[in-house]
């Protein structure tokens, strides 16, 4: 009897401490997820961009080829420009780019006492530039490269293909052409987005010849200076 006994109170205690550990579920052991580090910027990336301005176009004197006489600039020209780019930023702040822009320019005047009066300037130019910037921060967001307001300035050399006319009292000449060496030099502000960078800034564009063997007479205007005032979005893929 005592055997029995014994026995059921082992099976009983057995059932007890059975339901204790199924009212008592064992869960897995936490592991927490993996997070990567930070990102602190961009790496390179390669972009497209197209910008549009307006400019006013200035030079101290153009000369007469066949006469060599030389005449004032007395009147700004103004016009516009629009045009469009590729390039690569390299993440540190450095980015370089080419640009293709058409260039739209009227009214540059030559002061010229000959009986047909002021020579007014029509400048049509596609300018191909190489380009380099230097980008730097202008908020606590952090580098251009991780978001936020920058500002920037930057360099660029090429080429001018140039088309131009005079006209005068009578009427517009005849079209000319010439090829000259161009060079720019630019600073500005924008905000980047991300994907987009939005940028409004200053370009001074220097023609070194513009010329036209076509007029009667021949005219030619050296070192003339394009100051534009430029819009431009960058798309970064």
């Amino acid at each position: 009897m005592k055997k029995l006994v014994g026995g059921t109170a082992l099976t009983a205690v057995a059932f007890l401490t059975t339901a204790a550990q199924a009212a008592d579920p064992v869960y897995p052991e936490y592991i927490p997820p993996y997070v990567p580090p930070v990102d602190e910027g961009l790496g390179g990336s390669f972009y497209l961009r197209g910008s549009v301005a307006g400019n006013s176009s200035w030079a101290g004197e153009a000369l007469h080829t066949e006469t060599d006489d030389t005449f004032d600039i007395i009147e700004n020209g103004w016009g516009y420009s629009a045009g469009i780019g590729a390039g690569y930023e390299t993440g540190t702040g450095l980015r370089f780019d080419a640009t293709v822009d058409y260039l739209s320019n009227r009214g540059m005047t030559a002061d010229v006492d000959d009986g047909l009066g002021d020579r007014e300037l029509d400048l049509r130019s596609t300018i191909v530039l190489a380009n380099a910037y230097y980008d730097f921060g202008l908020s606590d967001m952090g580098l251009t490269a991780a978001g936020g307001a920058f500002g920037y300035v930057g360099a660029g050399v090429g080429v001018a293909f140039n088309e131009s006319r005079v006209e005068d009292n009578v009427g517009y000449g005849e079209w000319g052409s010439n090829t000259s060496l161009a060079a720019a030099g630019m600073a500005g502000v924008g905000y980047d987005f991300g994907a987009l960078v939005a940028d409004l800034g200053y370009r001074g564009l220097y023609i070194n010849e513009i010329e036209n063997t076509d007029a009667t007479p021949n005219y030619r205007v050296d070192d003339a200076w394009v100051h534009e005032v430029r819009a431009t979005l960058r798309y970064r893929f």
